[in-house]
């Protein structure tokens, strides 16, 4: 379970970092619309946040794909299922203590579940 950064494929993550950000756009665009929950923070900072956030997702994705040695569409959408799901646990507890609501817990799961499983399909072809 060695690693090695440098026998990442740099491209995928790029890839996979705008395959986060426009599937964000357009998840959230759809779903939301104009409808704004309460305590959302304006201005530019929670973009450029989203920005780093899709990179670096991207990252740690080839990472685990590296590290599990899932190569094709199958094993990769695998590792991402697999980090969509404890990702998915992590708010339904959240969830459960009243830190979440049902809505915001429907929506992210949703949106973790499906873009991080695309993030592991993307970097387990290209692996």
């Amino acid at each position: 379970m060695l690693f090695n950064v440098s026998e990442l494929h740099y491209m995928a993550i790029i890839a996979g970092g705008f395959l986060y950000m426009i599937y964000g756009t357009i998840y959230y665009s759809i779903l939301l619309g104009k409808n704004k929950e309460g305590g959302q923070s304006e201005g530019p900072l929670k973009y450029i946040i989203s920005v780093i956030v899709a990179f670096i997702s991207s990252f740690f994705v080839a990472l685990l794909v590296q590290v599990s040695s899932a190569e094709g569409l199958i094993e990769g959408a695998a590792v991402g299922i697999i980090i969509g799901i404890l990702i998915t646990i992590v708010y339904l507890k959240n969830t459960l203590f009243g830190l979440v609501t049902k809505k915001a817990f429907l929506l992210v799961i949703g949106d973790h579940l499906i873009i991080f499983t695309l993030l592991g399909v993307l970097h387990g072809l290209l692996q």
